[in-house]
């Protein structure tokens, strides 16, 4: 393969060279070349299935509301966590829904917690009970995961979960089979702060930027199952930002206001 094509993105590789043959041009690449091509071709399909949060490869998941909707939904993953009742504080004093994908390792340390968000009205979904890159998992092992984490929020805040997030949005093989039995919807989202590595400032302006009707929100109370403190920039950023919000006319509700058909 020449200097040109290390340069272009493997997926403009395989078109090169896929795309004139499979339409029966005359153009017939060496066969190296022809395997490494589709090969390539092959792992950007497999990336985007696995972790491209609009991908419905594996099976369906909710993205993005009606676009002419005055709603968001904002979700919070890997709690609960120390971080946790300062983010509820922020959401009571705004009048703000929202939904927590909450960690069974840690509704187990933190049960409080987890119970205080239930009570005020927020919608609990399952994250995983240790937060796993689920590609790296079997079959049986996504299905405990995810039944240990219905099991332990039921006994905690008395409901079951009928939502599921993926640690990290890693879809797998195995997943959706264990997302039927226990009757869970799929949700990614369409707008992403990246609040684990931002200050409050830069979270802030991320989240006016991002903010319309109908986005699910990915924004954190926790850092996996990591006990501390470690989201304080992001309800600082929410304090500052949810009255702008609802200057626009935006107002944030859980997932399953925002899909009520779901």
């Amino acid at each position: 393969m020449n200097a040109d094509n290390h340069t272009q993105p493997l997926s403009q590789q395989a078109a090169k060279f896929l795309v004139p043959w499979c339409l029966g041009g005359s153009f017939q690449p060496p066969i190296w070349e022809l395997v490494a091509a589709a090969a390539a071709g092959i792992g950007a399909g497999m990336a985007y299935a696995v972790a491209a949060p609009s991908a419905q490869v594996f099976g369906p998941a909710l993205v993005r509301g009606r676009w002419d909707d005055c709603r968001l939904a904002l979700t919070f993953d890997d709690g609960p966590s120390e971080s946790t009742p300062a983010l509820l504080d922020v959401l009571a004093r705004h009048n703000a829904g929202a939904t927590f994908f909450f960690c069974g390792a840690n509704v187990a340390r933190l049960p409080g917690v987890a119970r205080r968000a239930a009570s005020e009205g927020h919608e609990i979904g399952n994250h995983t009970y240790t937060h796993p890159r689920l590609f790296m998992l079997g079959s049986a092992a996504i299905e405990l995961e995810i039944d240990r984490t219905q099991q332990v929020i039921r006994e905690t805040i008395g409901q079951t979960p009928r939502l599921f997030r993926p640690p990290y949005g890693i879809r797998w093989f195995g997943l959706y089979p264990a997302l039927r039995k226990h009757g869970l919807t799929a949700v990614m989202w369409s707008a992403c702060a990246y609040d684990w590595k931002r200050p409050a400032e830069a979270i802030e302006s991320a989240l006016r930027a991002k903010a319309a009707g109908g986005i699910i929100v990915l924004l954190h109370d926790g850092d996996k199952t990591t006990p501390g403190d470690r989201r304080s920039a992001t309800a600082r950023a929410l304090d500052s930002v949810l009255p702008a919000l609802r200057e626009r006319g935006l107002r944030c509700v859980t997932v399953s206001e925002l899909f009520p058909e779901r």
